[in-house]
């Protein structure tokens, strides 16, 4: 069994509907354990669910679905996590989310494991890729072995990004990812998955 999570941070639901999109592609991998949680945000819900522009979405597409904690994380065997991007970097809730699990990080508890990453943006050159490669030198540090889908599916010459899958998506407009977007996703999920499968230690007894 190859236990993953894709953690994401999203408001009006276009990381979420990209980490839906992941999500779909791990799960296709036989054995697949797969969790799909949302980081809660520094807002309380109730006030995001109030609010007049993407309170609606996010009580719909994104409150439904479990907040991560750091035992999902101890829990993974591989780790995908997702953000929109804010002034290039990963969101602060996401950012808070992550210094939160400062213990696994002082224990090595996620050392070994697989890592990637995947973000969207509202505008064409709103920083996606830099939120991606921000995420996966967090897992570095960690000290998480990091798998990009680099070009090794021909969807990537079309959509998404080598360090990751991304998205122009949300915003005043409520753009959502293309169809080649969430292909570039399921191929990302199913990816980290089969790699991370690859690397599981044999159990005990097992030839």
């Amino acid at each position: 069994m190859t236990n993953v999570a894709i953690v994401v941070h999203s408001l009006g639901g276009s990381s979420m509907g990209l980490a839906q999109a992941i999500q779909q592609g791990a799960a296709d991998v036989e054995d697949a354990d797969v969790r799909l949680l949302r980081v809660a945000d520094l807002v309380p819900d109730d006030q995001l669910s109030a609010n007049p522009r993407f309170g609606e979405a996010f009580a719909t597409r994104v409150a439904p679905f479990p907040v991560a904690t750091a035992d999902d994380l101890s829990w993974a065997d591989a780790i995908i996590l997702g953000s929109g991007t804010r002034f290039g970097s990963a969101s602060s809730s996401m950012r808070a989310f992550l210094e939160g699990a400062a213990q696994l990080w002082m224990t090595g508890a996620l050392v070994g494991k697989v890592g990637a990453a995947f973000a969207t943006s509202s505008t064409p050159h709103g920083g996606v890729e830099v939120t991606v490669r921000d995420l996966l030198t967090t897992l570095m540090h960690f000290g998480m072995i990091i798998v990009p889908p680099g070009y090794a599916d021909p969807i990537y010459f079309r959509a998404g990004s080598p360090y990751g899958a991304v998205a122009q998506a949300g915003g005043m407009h409520g753009l959502e990812p293309t169809e080649d977007d969430f292909a570039a996703a399921r191929f990302l999920g199913k990816h980290v998955t089969e790699v991370a499968g690859r690397l599981a230690p044999i159990p005990a007894g097992v030839e």
